[in-house]
């Protein structure tokens, strides 16, 4: 199924770069603007300056974001301060990090997988995306023809034999140590032994992988390989366009972090809101509880986690009480619910939200020019308040997806709607790049 290779990434030039921790940098997607500008301030290489390089008001086509990186790539190799590695490899990436208080390790391997079509069901996604980052992610693998940051899948381990091969390979000294301001350390080891990259990649050669995060990257670099493919005359299956870098994790992995993505709504009429926990009723039972203080979510947390109906909660603007909703029986039907998704589509409280709420009782488009009014956020106590300071109007609060459900979904074929999960923490851009050209 999936064909996995080791390969000579791009890595900073510790003779150049002398401090890591300087220049990585999160992926694009979760970069706010202040942060921006302080990678910006860390460091003349920081990785920012590739993987999400600043919008500015005057830019052309001919002098924009994606030019101006590919400018910094071209000097970055000139001057050595990326360098590729001296023979192909599979990188071992331990990624350390605090959650719930609570020290975690998650594994993962970085490596080349070649592209496959979605249609072919080897890599398989979970979640639909958003237009427009993949639309900047295709702009950027044709400015710099290189993968600036991995896609995340998942992959299916039983009996630990792979993770009792990774064990032994994590034996060996880091080609990189290093803690990042943000809190992180990541430590990366070079897996170059012929016999050890062979039974790496077999072991993975007859499973399929789930992207877990990174829908837009894989799915940018699908395109940018049906591109190549139309422009290059004599191409080949061997060149490094048909390869996408990912990160592979264990779905047993105990570093396997997967968080929610609330939702949150603004702009919406004032009638609207007002009327909305009267409209919820009529698809919900509803039970209202004490909003929660001092960040105690324990008595929501267990109606929340009770079997049975989808339950989430909801906090409306200027409400003193919190929402518990439970689905009633006969709300899913062909009205509200789209008929050609699967019956796990239909019953996850994200999709309940989208098409029951979202759309069917606030008059929302999903995807569309009412995309603006809805965000998300993974912290909850972050959401609750950006509705008490009346920032967003509505907060729906979800739980958590269980990644045994990702596979289960994705094995039927179907997707989750956009931004189901929130995979944490994100996988750091800057530490390996693969090349295209």
């Amino acid at each position: 199924m999936a064909e996995i290779r080791p390969f000579r990434g791009l890595r900073y030039n510790p003779s150049l770069v002398k401090d890591l921790s300087k220049v990585i940098c999160p992926p694009y997607d979760i970069i706010p603007p202040a942060l921006h500008e302080e990678l910006h301030a860390r460091s003349e290489y920081n990785f920012i300056r590739l993987e999400d390089a600043r919008v500015l008001p005057q830019d052309t086509p001919a002098d924009s974001k994606y030019t101006r990186a590919a400018a910094t790539l071209r000097k970055w190799l000139q001057e050595q301060a990326l360098v590729p590695e001296p023979q192909p490899a599979i990188y071992l990436h331990d990624h350390f990090f605090r959650h719930e208080g609570k020290e975690q390790r998650r594994r993962g391997i970085t490596v080349r997988v070649r592209l496959e079509e979605w249609e072919k069901g080897i890599v398989r996604p979970h979640e639909g995306i958003l237009s427009a980052a993949r639309d900047d992610r295709l702009n950027l693998l044709w400015a710099l023809q290189v993968n600036t940051s991995p896609v995340l899948a998942m992959y299916e381990d039983p009996g630990r034999k792979l993770a009792t091969l990774l064990e032994k390979q994590s034996k060996m000294k880091p080609a990189i140590d290093v803690a990042v301001p943000e809190g992180d350390r990541h430590v990366v080891r070079t897996i170059t032994e012929t016999q050890a990259v062979a039974q790496i990649a077999g072991f993975l050669a007859d499973l399929p992988l789930y992207i877990a995060d990174g829908h837009h990257r894989y799915t940018s670099a699908l395109t940018y390989r049906r591109e190549k493919l139309a422009c290059t005359p004599g191409a080949t299956p061997e060149d490094s366009f048909n390869f996408v870098m990912i990160t592979l994790v264990s779905f047993d992995d105990p570093g396997l972090v997967i968080l929610a993505p609330h939702r949150l709504v603004r702009g919406l009429p004032h009638a609207a809101v007002e009327g909305l926990e009267v409209r919820l009723a009529e698809f919900f039972d509803v039970q209202k509880l004490p909003l929660p203080r001092d960040n105690n979510w324990q008595e929501i947390d267990r109606m929340m986690s009770r079997p049975g109906p989808v339950r989430f909660g909801c906090l409306v603007a200027d409400a003193d009480h919190l929402s518990v909703l439970t689905l009633k029986d006969h709300a899913i039907d062909g009205e509200t619910m789209p008929y050609f998704h699967s019956e796990l589509y239909r019953k996850l409280d994200v999709s309940i939200i989208d098409h029951i709420i979202l759309e069917k009782i606030l008059g929302l488009g999903i995807g569309g020019k009412d995309e603006p009014r809805i965000s998300f956020s993974h912290d909850r106590a972050e959401a609750l308040a950006d509705v008490r300071k009346g920032e967003s109007q509505v907060a729906f609060f979800l739980n958590p997806v269980k990644p045994a459900l990702i596979k289960a979904v994705a094995d039927a074929g179907d997707k989750m709607p956009r931004k189901s999960t929130y995979f944490y923490p994100k996988a750091p851009a800057g530490l390996v790049v693969n090349t295209l050209y």
